[in-house]
């Protein structure tokens, strides 16, 4: 039975972890993005 519990918790901070990576993702990806717009929109003035 302690097996089980210790299985269950570690899959729990495996999935809290992932979640936590791909929102990291998404948050530089977006920022990414958006410098990429701005240097877009800087370069035909020049």
């Amino acid at each position: 039975m302690k097996h089980l519990a210790l299985i269950a918790c570690a899959a729990i901070v495996f999935l809290a972890g992932c979640n936590t990576v791909k929102g990291i993702g998404r948050d530089i990806s977006g920022g990414g993005q958006a410098v990429s717009g701005a240097a877009k929109s800087v370069h035909p003035n020049m």
